[in-house]
């Protein structure tokens, strides 16, 4: 009798090349190699910014300029599209349709986009504070970290538009299901790091 072959969580990839557990295993692997590298650049990030907490040099404080409730609204649409973009990959996974892997990667899309306005909207009222950068060492930390993880997000919605032509053009092919759970797993890490930031930055900042 034969030994049960592993298949990777998520993917299914059947027969579509050979070894295809194994290419996959590899190739996730890979992509981990980079999340922990992005993580380590957020690590020093956060530290920056417990330093630079303090010095705010007369100007602007983190309770002065940070605005709890959006933070949370913000919080909350992370959160949600860490489900469905959970969702899309279970959809490949299990259904195989585009139409339903398009359905939740929309939703997944258009909370992301919702998340960059409300932040940038944040940015703007900041600013118009006098909350600039160059202010305090405060502010620059702030805007060397916070800003870097909008643009990941930036990043993450450009890619859920990359994959859905990939899906069109090739279907779910062995390397577009391996592209999508590495998208998925890029959005996951995001909604971690979301997490610390709220915790680190705004939820401190409000701290008496």
């Amino acid at each position: 009798m034969s030994e049960p072959s592993p298949r990777h969580a998520g993917i299914n990839l059947g027969g579509t090349e050979n070894r295809p557990d194994a290419n996959a295993e590899s190739g996730i692997f890979g992509f981990w190699v980079f999340l922990m590298s992005d993580a380590v650049i957020f690590a020093l990030l956060f530290a920056v910014y417990g330093t630079a907490l303090a010095a705010t040099a007369g100007g602007p404080t983190p309770a002065s300029v940070f605005e709890l409730g959006a933070a949370l609204a913000e919080t909350l649409l992370l959160l949600t599209s860490s489900l469905t973009i959970g969702l899309a990959v279970l959809a490949m996974k299990y259904d195989a349709t585009r139409r339903a892997v398009f359905a939740w990667m929309g939703v997944t899309f258009a909370l992301g986009v919702a998340f960059l306005a409300l932040e940038s909207h944040d940015f703007a009222t900041m600013f118009a504070d006098g909350a600039y950068p160059t202010r305090s060492a405060f502010l620059s930390a702030f805007f060397a970290l916070v800003p870097l993880h909008g643009i990941h997000v930036l990043a993450g919605c450009v890619w859920m538009l990359v994959m859905a032509a990939q899906i069109l053009f090739y279907g779910f092919d062995a390397r577009v299901r391996v592209n999508v759970l590495r998208l998925g797993l890029f959005w996951h890490f995001l909604d971690v790091i979301w997490v610390a930031i709220l915790s680190v930055v705004y939820l401190q900042g409000h701290l008496p």
